[in-house]
Protein backbone atom coordinates (compact mmCIF):
# COMPACT_ATOMS: atom_id res chain seq x y z
CA UNK A 1 0.00 0.00 0.00
CA UNK A 2 2.87 2.55 1.06
CA UNK A 3 4.56 2.05 -2.76
CA UNK A 4 1.44 2.88 -4.35
CA UNK A 5 1.01 6.21 -2.70
CA UNK A 6 4.81 7.13 -3.25
CA UNK A 7 4.11 6.44 -7.02
CA UNK A 8 0.99 8.54 -6.79
CA UNK A 9 2.86 11.16 -5.50
CA UNK A 10 5.66 10.39 -7.94
CA UNK A 11 3.31 10.45 -10.80
CA UNK A 12 1.63 14.00 -9.59
CA UNK A 13 5.66 15.39 -9.12
CA UNK A 14 5.91 13.97 -12.65
CA UNK A 15 2.72 15.64 -14.23
CA UNK A 16 3.55 18.85 -12.51
CA UNK A 17 7.11 19.29 -14.44
CA UNK A 18 5.20 17.87 -17.51
CA UNK A 19 2.84 20.69 -17.34
CA UNK A 20 5.32 23.64 -16.67
CA UNK A 21 7.40 22.60 -20.72
CA UNK A 22 8.59 25.11 -21.81
CA UNK A 23 9.45 23.79 -25.56
CA UNK A 24 11.54 26.92 -27.60
CA UNK A 25 11.29 25.77 -31.66
CA UNK A 26 13.95 26.95 -34.31
CA UNK A 27 16.94 26.37 -36.01
CA UNK A 28 20.14 26.60 -33.97
CA UNK A 29 21.78 28.91 -36.61
CA UNK A 30 19.20 31.59 -36.46
CA UNK A 31 20.57 34.55 -34.49
CA UNK A 32 17.33 35.31 -33.42
CA UNK A 33 16.97 31.76 -31.87
CA UNK A 34 20.47 32.14 -30.56
CA UNK A 35 19.44 34.96 -28.33
CA UNK A 36 16.17 33.64 -27.35
CA UNK A 37 18.66 30.34 -25.96
CA UNK A 38 20.79 32.87 -24.67
CA UNK A 39 18.17 35.24 -22.43
CA UNK A 40 16.44 32.16 -21.27
CA UNK A 41 19.41 29.95 -20.21
CA UNK A 42 20.87 33.35 -18.47
CA UNK A 43 17.34 33.47 -16.81
CA UNK A 44 18.04 29.36 -15.78
CA UNK A 45 14.53 28.48 -17.49
CA UNK A 46 14.70 24.94 -18.19
CA UNK A 47 13.43 24.49 -21.61
CA UNK A 48 13.27 21.75 -24.25
CA UNK A 49 14.83 23.02 -27.93
CA UNK A 50 12.83 21.58 -30.66
CA UNK A 51 15.39 21.72 -34.08
CA UNK A 52 12.44 21.70 -36.40
CA UNK A 53 15.06 21.23 -39.08
CA UNK A 54 16.05 18.35 -38.38
CA UNK A 55 13.47 16.91 -36.21
CA UNK A 56 10.62 18.73 -38.80
CA UNK A 57 7.25 20.03 -37.81
CA UNK A 58 3.72 18.46 -37.69
CA UNK A 59 0.79 20.65 -39.99
CA UNK A 60 -1.35 20.43 -37.00
CA UNK A 61 1.54 22.29 -35.02
CA UNK A 62 1.71 24.95 -37.32
CA UNK A 63 -1.77 25.17 -37.93
CA UNK A 64 -1.89 25.76 -33.89
CA UNK A 65 0.46 28.40 -34.48
CA UNK A 66 -1.81 29.82 -37.33
CA UNK A 67 -4.92 29.56 -35.72
CA UNK A 68 -3.40 31.32 -32.88
CA UNK A 69 -1.14 34.08 -33.64
CA UNK A 70 -1.80 35.00 -37.47
CA UNK A 71 -0.49 33.35 -40.75
CA UNK A 72 0.78 37.54 -41.11
CA UNK A 73 2.95 36.84 -37.97
CA UNK A 74 3.79 33.31 -38.50
CA UNK A 75 4.78 33.16 -42.60
CA UNK A 76 7.99 35.06 -42.98
CA UNK A 77 8.01 36.60 -46.16
CA UNK A 78 10.81 38.85 -45.13
CA UNK A 79 13.15 35.45 -45.15
CA UNK A 80 15.64 34.51 -48.36
CA UNK A 81 13.68 31.37 -48.66
CA UNK A 82 10.66 33.21 -49.06
CA UNK A 83 12.05 35.47 -51.29
CA UNK A 84 13.46 32.46 -53.46
CA UNK A 85 10.00 31.25 -54.01
CA UNK A 86 8.32 31.20 -57.26
CA UNK A 87 5.63 34.36 -57.84
CA UNK A 88 2.67 30.96 -58.22
CA UNK A 89 4.30 29.47 -54.89
CA UNK A 90 4.21 33.31 -52.51
CA UNK A 91 0.25 33.46 -54.43
CA UNK A 92 -0.55 30.24 -52.94
CA UNK A 93 0.25 30.97 -49.51
CA UNK A 94 -2.27 33.70 -49.49
CA UNK A 95 -4.32 30.01 -48.73
CA UNK A 96 -4.11 29.35 -45.52
CA UNK A 97 -3.73 25.72 -45.75
CA UNK A 98 -1.25 25.63 -48.71
CA UNK A 99 0.73 27.98 -46.83
CA UNK A 100 1.03 26.06 -43.85
CA UNK A 101 2.31 23.07 -45.87
CA UNK A 102 4.75 25.62 -47.48
CA UNK A 103 6.03 26.34 -43.69
CA UNK A 104 6.34 22.21 -43.06
CA UNK A 105 8.15 21.75 -46.31
CA UNK A 106 10.22 24.54 -45.92
CA UNK A 107 10.66 25.36 -42.20
CA UNK A 108 12.87 28.22 -42.78
CA UNK A 109 9.46 30.21 -43.84
CA UNK A 110 8.25 30.36 -40.39
CA UNK A 111 9.23 33.35 -38.12
CA UNK A 112 11.67 31.97 -35.15
CA UNK A 113 11.45 31.32 -32.45
CA UNK A 114 8.44 30.30 -31.45
CA UNK A 115 8.01 29.67 -27.64
CA UNK A 116 5.57 27.47 -26.45
CA UNK A 117 4.76 26.81 -22.74
CA UNK A 118 2.28 23.72 -21.92
CA UNK A 119 1.72 23.88 -25.53
CA UNK A 120 -0.14 27.12 -25.59
CA UNK A 121 1.99 29.76 -27.98
CA UNK A 122 3.68 32.70 -25.96
CA UNK A 123 5.58 34.60 -28.51
CA UNK A 124 7.39 33.96 -31.79
CA UNK A 125 10.59 35.87 -32.63
CA UNK A 126 12.41 37.29 -29.77
CA UNK A 127 12.08 40.60 -27.95
CA UNK A 128 13.87 40.67 -24.60
CA UNK A 129 11.04 42.81 -22.94
CA UNK A 130 8.34 40.33 -24.21
CA UNK A 131 10.08 36.98 -22.68
CA UNK A 132 10.86 39.12 -19.63
CA UNK A 133 6.98 39.48 -19.37
CA UNK A 134 6.42 36.15 -19.59
CA UNK A 135 8.81 34.81 -16.98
Amino acid sequence: MASAIFFDERATIFAAKISEMVILYGIPNCDTVKKARTWLDEQGISYTFHDFKKMGIDQKRIQHWVDTMGLEVVLNKKSTTWRGLSAEQQASAANKKKAIQLMQESTSLMKRPVLEKDGKVLAIGFEEAKYNSLF
